[in-house]
């Protein structure tokens, strides 16, 4: 009988594969969350309320929902599909970049989240006396703004990640099952049970509980010690 702790070199192609997406996912997601966020919190305008909504649907979307009209939108008969084509670029559907982009829709809540609570929470003492300072808008955000939001940052990157790599409705209808290019580890655990290979699903499920547990524990340790830096 194998031990518990090996991998088949296929478990360990799909841990991989889904850190890269993972990551990538994150960063992309950092990039695009953090002034969607900042947006958010400050505009006054009446299509906050919508938008603020729509980033929020995957939070109670079914993800086979939302991985259904990805799929049909980035289609080759999709209006993104549709335009890709002209462009003479290759649709997304079935490959590793239609993962990625599937898996930005759905983590975004994640990571729009916590930074925008933190956002809310900042108050106005800190941007007026940034502009007391003569500070400009760009350099108050990345000078005052990102800094005094560092733990919502935090947060969010490690939640979008964690989500990210639990993903299984949306990466199954964007990215299929395809071995080195879109199987993700829950494909991959769905795959072993249905092969009746409870043994490869079993090893490869107490990995992604450890990563769980240890994700949950960093998190909760960063927002105590944050908790105790504030008290201080």
């Amino acid at each position: 009988m194998q031990p518990l702790v090996y991998l088949t070199p296929d478990n360990l192609q799909a841990l991989w594969l889904t850190a890269r997406v993972a990551a990538l996912t994150t960063l992309i997601l950092l990039l695009l969350g953090t002034p969607l966020a900042w947006w958010l919190a400050r505009s006054r305008s009446w299509v906050v309320k919508p938008v603020g909504a729509l980033v929020a649907l995957p939070l109670v979307l079914p993800p086979s929902v939302l991985g259904f009209y990805l799929l049909v939108a980035l289609g080759p008969e999709g209006p993104l599909g549709r335009w890709m084509l002209a462009l003479g670029l290759p649709t997304l559907p079935f490959t590793f970049a239609g993962l990625v982009v599937a898996s930005v829709f759905y983590s975004l809540p994640f990571m729009v989240q916590p930074i925008l609570t933190s956002m809310q929470a900042l108050g106005e003492r800190p941007l007026e006396a940034a502009a007391t300072l003569r500070a400009g808008p760009m350099d108050t955000f990345f000078s005052v703004v990102l800094p005094l939001c560092r733990p919502g940052l935090v947060t969010g990157c490690i939640m979008s990640f964690a989500h990210t790599v639990g993903e299984f409705g949306v990466v199954l209808m964007v990215g299929g099952n395809i071995p080195g290019v879109t199987r993700v580890v829950s494909v991959q655990i769905f795959d072993h049970v249905e092969a009746l290979e409870y043994a490869d699903a079993h090893r490869l499920a107490a990995v992604m509980l450890a990563f769980s547990f240890a994700v949950l524990l960093a998190l909760q340790m960063y927002s105590a010690r944050q908790a105790r830096k504030g008290r201080a």
